[in-house]
């Protein structure tokens, strides 16, 4: 970890303009490392890649039903019907989002089990 854990928005920002100059985000994720969970089943690396950076966003189309991340990440994993999609994920919102701490490779693999 280059840049430490803090909550305040400038961190955040700084964690993330990191991340995505790096590569290592991608890196970690689809391989297991710095300090990343690897994912148990990788639908492929976009798909992860698309979670990891859109977890907030997700969480609240997922529970809206629709949205243009749901609809972006239904293309990731080759979904043809997005409605049918979005509603599923809708449905089983909380089977996807376990706890308030969930990790993107447990979102992931949670949606991947529906």
């Amino acid at each position: 970890m280059i840049i430490p854990s803090n909550d305040s928005a400038l961190m955040l920002a700084l964690q993330a303009t990191t991340n995505g100059t790096s590569a290592n985000q991608t890196f970690g994720i689809t391989s297991g490392t710095s300090n990343c969970k690897k994912v148990k089943l990788v639908m492929n690396e976009r798909a992860a890649e698309f979670v990891a950076s859109n977890m907030d966003q997700l969480t609240r189309e997922i529970a809206l039903g629709q949205g243009e991340s749901v609809n972006t990440l239904a293309e990731l994993m080759n979904v043809d019907n997005k409605e049918a999609f979005a509603s599923t994920l809708q449905a089983n919102y909380n089977s996807i989002y376990t706890n308030d701490k969930v990790e993107m490779a447990d979102v992931l693999d949670n949606i991947s089990a529906l």
